[in-house]
C-alpha cells in the first residue's frame, strides 16, 4: 500500500452548492410534504465537507447568491473546515431544493439559479497542479458555464497529474438532455476517472434496468474509467478495475435519514484512495461512512474519526 498523498490539496471539487429544504416527516411526494428543516445541500459540497470531517484537506469552488442563503451556506462550510476562497458570490439567487426525507430514494425539486455559474478563474492550473483529486458531478456538468468550465479544468487536472472523479448522478429534473448527459460521462471516464454511479441513476442515464452490476461496472472501465463502483442501496455495492470485481454486501443500520448517504458513501472511498487501499477496502471504508450517515438526520454534527471508518480494512 503506497500513499497518494503526494500534493498539499487532497481533494477540489467543484460543482453545486445549495440549500436542501428537507421535508421534517418521511413522505412519498413533496405534494404531502408540510414542514422542511433548512440543510446545506449539493452533493459536491457535501463530498468536500464529508472529506473535510475525515481529516483530508479539502476546498470547494462554487457559486452562491449575493443573498442571505448564500452566507448561511458559507458559512455552514467553513464551520467545517473546508477552504471556502473559491466559493464564489453573484448577484442571482441561491439555488434551493425542496427534498422529501426518504428511507429508499427522495423525491425533490430544484430551483436553481447561481449554482451554474462557475468560470475559469475560480479553477487555475497552479491550484490544479497542488491538487490529488479533483471532483465533480452530473448535476454540476448540467448547465452552461459550468459544464464546459468544470470539464475543461477536468482535463487540465488530469495532465497535471491529478486524478479525476466523478458521481454520475444522473437525473432528468436536472439535465434534460440524456445524449449530452452521456457523453459527458463517457468523456469524464476517458481521463481516466474513478466513477460512482448508483443502481437508480444508472436506470436514468441509460434508460435500461440494472440487470447485472459488473456489467456496469465494466460498462465505465472500457470507456477509461480507472475504478467504478455501482451502488446498489440496501443490497451493498459492486467496485471493479482492471484487475477484477468485487462485491460488498450491505449492512443492516437504521435509516433515519438517506439524502447525503451517497456522498458520504465516497468520502471514506476517497479518503482511503488516497490514502492507497485497493478498490474493496475503499468501498469498506465507504460503507461505514454511509452507515454513519444513514443513522444519522441531516449532516454529520462534527469531525468523524477516520480510524472508525477504517477499522475493517485489510
Amino acid at each position: 500500500m503506497q500513499s497518494r498523498r503526494f500534493r498539499p490539496i487532497d481533494i477540489v471539487s467543484a460543482g453545486e452548492l445549495l440549500v436542501d429544504f428537507i421535508s421534517s416527516r418521511f413522505v412519498r411526494d413533496l405534494q404531502k410534504a408540510v414542514n422542511f428543516k433548512r440543510l446545506q445541500g449539493g452533493s459536491p459540497a457535501n463530498l468536500c465537507i464529508n472529506m473535510a470531517r475525515l481529516g483530508n484537506a479539502a476546498k470547494l469552488v462554487a457559486t452562491v447568491g449575493n443573498d442571505q442563503m448564500g452566507v448561511f451556506l458559507r458559512d455552514a462550510v467553513a464551520a467545517t473546515g473546508v477552504d471556502t476562497s473559491l466559493i464564489r458570490e453573484i448577484d442571482l439567487p441561491t439555488t434551493l431544493i425542496l427534498v422529501t426525507r426518504s428511507k429508499k430514494v427522495s423525491n425533490f425539486q430544484a430551483y436553481r439559479a447561481a449554482d451554474s455559474f462557475i468560470y475559469d478563474e475560480q479553477m487555475t492550473d497552479e491550484l490544479l497542479s497542488q491538487t490529488s483529486l479533483f471532483h465533480t458531478t452530473c448535476f454540476a456538468l448540467s448547465r452552461i458555464p459550468a459544464q464546459v468550465v468544470i470539464f475543461e479544468a477536468a482535463q487540465r487536472a488530469m495532465k497535471l497529474g491529478c486524478q479525476v472523479s466523478i458521481d454520475a448522478n444522473y437525473s432528468s429534473k436536472i439535465w434534460s438532455d440524456r445524449e449530452e448527459a452521456q457523453r459527458y460521462v463517457t468523456r469524464y471516464c476517458e481521463l481516466g476517472a474513478l466513477v460512482k454511479v448508483s443502481e437508480v441513476d444508472w436506470e436514468r442515464l441509460y434508460e435500461e434496468p440494472l440487470k447485472d452490476p459488473e456489467h456496469a461496472a465494466r460498462h465505465f472501465l472500457n470507456l477509461g474509467a480507472s475504478q467504478a463502483c455501482v451502488t446498489l442501496g440496501k443490497e451493498g455495492c459492486l467496485v471493479a478495475d482492471h484487475k477484477g470485481a468485487n462485491f460488498l454486501p450491505s449492512r443492516e443500520v437504521e435509516v433515519k435519514d438517506t439524502t447525503g448517504a451517497g456522498d458520504a458513501f465516497w468520502s471514506g472511498y476517497l479518503t482511503a484512495w488516497l490514502d492507497g487501499y485497493n478498490p474493496l477496502d475503499c468501498a469498506t471504508a465507504g460503507r461505514r461512512m454511509a452507515e454513519l450517515k444513514l443513522a444519522h438526520f441531516g449532516p454529520f454534527p462534527g469531525p468523524v474519526d477516520k480510524n472508525i471508518v477504517f477499522e475493517e480494512l485489510s
